[in-house]
């Protein structure tokens, strides 16, 4: 969004490292954001805490003095599940960026990183989270592809991979009865065996995280002896 009615994102930098903390905040400030630094990861969720309004993104380190990047990010995206988050790190191991997404971080950046990279990747998750902010003013249950997450009245369900693609596929086609045999050809790419029991479990374990927030809602329904399907409230 653009004109001078715009409101101004606020950018969170948790870094500990004065040379690139400087770097990414001069650029960010210089591309219209306002920034705020941190550098010892105890200070984040009391500043959060305290803030009376939140940050739109924080741009995370993953090694930090204190509370490091991974736990915060965890913590972050289960209290402020609307705050996007980037790591930062020097770590390039899969395992580190594929766990550090899981816990809820939205992109990665590796060091060392050019400023003008970091300017661009937040102007790319901002667009995406405030596209699925847009949605969720506008509907109920959101999914956020993305991501892959779902999203009941703009709170994070904290599905897996297997719960978020049964929902997308039966939210794809409301009210379409899903046999448990079609479902399990969708739940696994590799198409692996697996039994009917298994499709009940994964049923189960969604429902009830609906149910959380939801809890006089059934969205998703048991038809007796064929299988379930997604049936919104009308």
């Amino acid at each position: 969004m653009s004109g001078e009615n715009a409101p101004i994102d606020q950018i969170l930098v948790v870094e500990d490292e004065p040379k690139i903390a400087r770097l990414v905040t001069d650029y960010l400030s210089g591309s219209g954001y306002g920034t705020y630094h941190i550098d010892h990861g105890d200070q984040v969720i009391p500043w959060l805490s305290d803030s009376e309004k939140l940050p739109s993104l924080v741009l995370l380190d993953l090694m930090l003095p204190g509370t490091d990047g991974l736990t915060l990010c965890r913590e972050i995206s289960q209290r402020w599940p609307d705050v996007a988050i980037i790591m930062l790190t020097a770590r390039v191991e899969e395992v580190d960026r594929l766990l550090g997404l899981e816990l809820g971080a939205d992109d990665y950046i590796c060091k060392p990183f050019s400023p003008r990279e970091v300017v661009a990747r937040v102007k790319a998750v901002l667009r995406r989270s405030q596209a699925v902010s847009n949605d969720v003013a506008n509907h109920d249950l959101v999914l956020d592809e993305n991501g892959w997450r779902a999203l009941a009245d703009g709170q994070d369900l904290g599905l897996t991979a297997v719960e978020f693609q049964l929902l997308k596929v039966m939210m794809q086609s409301p009210g379409r009865i899903f046999a448990r045999e079609q479902l399990m050809d969708h739940m696994y790419r590799d198409h692996r065996i697996v039994s009917e029991r298994t499709v009940d479990s994964h049923i189960k374990k969604l429902r009830k995280k609906i149910s959380d927030i939801w809890p006089e809602r059934e969205i998703i329904r048991s038809v007796y002896g064929v299988g379930y399907k997604y049936q919104p409230e009308e």
